[in-house]
């Protein structure tokens, strides 16, 4: 028996996610936008309403029905606190964390309180109405709904924190800049939020707030850190936890994405034989029981990210005419 369809929303320029799950099972794509290369590495793409159409989940449901999906991921930040409502309402099988953690992680201060309040690790972090003549600098003005490393501004004084708070045309809040390492922590949890796993990795690189550039790290602290985090969130699915090791505070969690992470070769190249993580959510979807193995991954391993291309017809569809470059050298050529 075939294992259930997997639907991915706001496929965008993830190819790499859409096509490693297309390898394991029928995937469906729904995006908006005709353009957006990842659909292309689907079985089947389907235009859907915006999200904030109220047709947007009636249409996604029809889809699951349509073609037998067993778990619908996000791959994007914009619709997931939708996708959880309409998973605590039963209407779709999403890989979310409940509509309350959902709301929060969306919105940086909210997340920071949040975390706050579970006793886990977050920089100190106010909004512009605060003191900003009593912090410790330097800090960081971020958007609190930013993503892609929109529009963030390091401040070295209240009067550059007091410039960037009004320079930005968007909620900000003021957040102490960490120093030392950043890191990332690619997890999944399962259908009840226990954490199936944590794999840590360094981020050599990064372009528009995605890591390009990076390598898997087997780093017990920060394995427990994204264990506690996803099992105090209850977080079913992937998540992605931004950290920091400043080297006078320790550790800070700057930011929780309840989906996958730009890095999602990572986790995949680390999982051991059978155990990456569209392989355990097509597992999920399909009724099994997963074991959590938080810490079983191979370590070392490194990743760099490139831009590729696809040709469409006037009928939008593919041509297979890509540009394919020669193999590498081989060993002493």
């Amino acid at each position: 028996m075939s294992p259930p369809a997997v639907l991915l929303t706001g496929a965008g320029k993830r190819y790499d996610i859409v096509s490693c799950f297309a390898a394991l099972t029928r995937t469906v794509v729904a995006d908006p936008s005709p353009l957006a290369p990842a659909q292309y590495a689907a079985h089947v793409r389907a235009a859907v309403p915006l999200i904030d159409d109220p047709r947007y989940v009636t249409a996604l449901r029809e889809l699951c029905e349509l073609h037998g999906v067993g778990a619908v991921l996000p791959l994007t930040d914009l619709d997931i606190e939708v996708l959880a409502v309409a998973r605590a309402e039963g209407h779709l099988p999403a890989l979310v964390p409940s509509p309350d953690v959902a709301r929060a992680t969306y919105d940086k201060y909210e997340t920071h309180l949040l975390l706050a309040r579970l006793d886990l690790p977050s920089p100190p972090t106010v909004l512009p109405d605060a003191d900003l003549d009593a912090l410790n600098y330097p800090v960081m003005i971020k958007p609190r709904r930013g993503s892609g490393a929109r529009s963030i501004h390091l401040a070295h004084d209240a009067a550059q924190a007091r410039f960037f708070v009004d320079y930005v045309q968007e909620p900000v809040m003021v957040q102490r800049a960490m120093g030392g390492l950043e890191l990332s922590i690619d997890c999944l949890g399962d259908l009840h939020g226990r954490c199936l796993n944590a794999i840590p990795r360094t981020m050599l690189e990064s372009r528009g707030g995605e890591s390009i550039k990076g390598a898997v790290v087997h780093d017990h602290e920060l394995i427990e850190l994204g264990r506690r985090t996803m099992e105090a969130l209850a977080v079913t699915g992937p998540a992605t936890i931004q950290v920091f090791r400043d080297p006078h505070i320790g550790l800070g969690i700057t930011d929780v994405n309840t989906r996958f992470g730009g890095a999602f070769p990572a986790p995949v190249y680390a999982a051991l034989p059978g155990r990456s993580y569209p392989e355990l959510i097509v597992a999920m979807a399909a009724g099994e029981t997963v074991s959590p193995h938080v810490g079983e991954f191979r370590d070392g391993m490194t990743f760099t990210r490139y831009y590729w291309q696809l040709e469409l017809d006037e009928r939008m569809q593919p041509t297979g005419r890509d540009i394919v470059p020669s193999g590498p050298p081989s060993p002493g050529r």
